[in-house]
């Protein structure tokens, strides 16, 4: 019972990625990885920051 279950459900699955899902066209794909990466790259740069402005805090309160 739980195996016939269980082949419905893959099929069913199959059935949507295949017939129901809108897959992104390859210049979509391209501009939102872009998008990403340069997201990613700014939000790298602002923690970098906030690193560097907690470590400088942090010895000038220590060397007092």
């Amino acid at each position: 019972m739980k195996k016939l279950k269980l082949l419905t459900n893959i099929e069913e699955s199959y059935d949507e990625l295949r017939y129901k899902t809108s897959w992104p066209t390859r210049k979509q794909l391209v501009k939102s990885a872009i998008i990403v990466m340069i997201a990613s790259a700014i939000i790298a740069l602002l923690i970098l920051v906030m690193d560097q402005v907690v470590d400088r805090l942090m010895h000038f309160i220590y060397s007092l």
